[in-house]
């Protein structure tokens, strides 16, 4: 049995492991702060609703 090779071995995997939780842990940071912006766009338009509830209300359309 090769010790060194395996001890290689379980440090390469090991880091990638590290290296795939590193990079979900980013992705999941990025969605989160994504998710937030599109909350806070979505309030600003109720808020232009709250205050103009006129606009966008109806279409009328002739042809």
């Amino acid at each position: 049995m090769d010790v060194a090779g395996l001890s290689m071995s379980l440090a390469q995997v090991n880091l990638t492991n590290n290296f795939g939780v590193a990079m979900l842990s980013k992705t999941l940071d990025m969605n989160d702060s994504m998710g937030q912006t599109m909350v806070e766009m979505m309030d600003r338009s109720m808020m232009e609703q709250s205050v103009t509830p006129h606009i966008g209300s109806h279409f009328d359309m002739s042809v």
